[in-house]
């Protein structure tokens, strides 16, 4: 190999080398910023997690409730009926994957939601006032407890699952995010926050 010849390989391969090194330099960050949407998604997937855990657990208690309020006398069963079909509504939609970036799913599972919070156990509540054995039951107070701090834990958790939305998204829609997401062929979506009807802000109060 010529002189000249070994000098051309030596150009060539030291200009490889550079591109090499800015390759790196420029992974480096990208693959910082990929991580970080990862970590905030993730996060906003526990906070949901934890929502919904606290949506199960007022589920649960509705039939122990039901069974609760039969056993104290002729109760409305208008009432009763409702209550049941709302809860059978809500517990029969399930989110996962892409559903958290679909508005209309996201908005199906939320009305469900409210109806058996603000229609179905709220009229629950005012309609035990006129009946006095059942105000007098241990089993129906505690219940009715237990079922008002699951009510505040689910409005404390949505606070904390929107705010992870919040966070996640914005990271999502910085140009950095936008760029990482496009580069990796954007396996990230935005969030759809849960936003409960003005309704279902706050928990229904018990009073005996």
């Amino acid at each position: 190999m010529t002189e000249k010849a070994f000098g051309v390989v030596g150009f060539v391969r030291v200009v490889e080398l550079v591109a090499l090194m800015l390759a790196a330099v420029f992974a480096v960050p990208g693959c910082q910023n990929y991580d970080t949407l990862v970590e905030k998604d993730q996060v906003a997937q526990q906070k949901w997690a934890d929502l919904d855990a606290d949506l199960q657990r007022r589920a649960d208690l509705i039939p122990n409730l039901v069974a609760t309020v039969k056993a104290a006398g002729n109760y409305e069963q208008s009432t009763l009926q409702k209550i049941t079909e709302a809860r059978a509504s809500a517990t029969s939609i399930k989110l996962s994957g892409d559903d958290f970036s679909d508005p209309a799913k996201m908005k199906a599972f939320q009305e469900a939601q409210d109806k058996l919070s603000t229609s179905a156990i709220s009229r629950l509540l005012v309609s035990n006032e006129n009946y006095p054995k059942l105000q007098a039951s241990g089993q129906y107070t505690d219940l009715m407890k237990q079922l008002e701090g699951t009510e505040n834990r689910i409005l404390r958790a949505r606070q904390q699952y929107n705010e992870a939305v919040k966070d996640y998204n914005a990271e999502l829609g910085k140009i950095r995010g936008a760029v990482v997401n496009k580069a990796t062929g954007q396996p990230f979506k935005p969030r759809v926050y849960f936003a409960a009807s003005a309704d279902s802000t706050a928990p229904p109060k018990v009073s005996f």
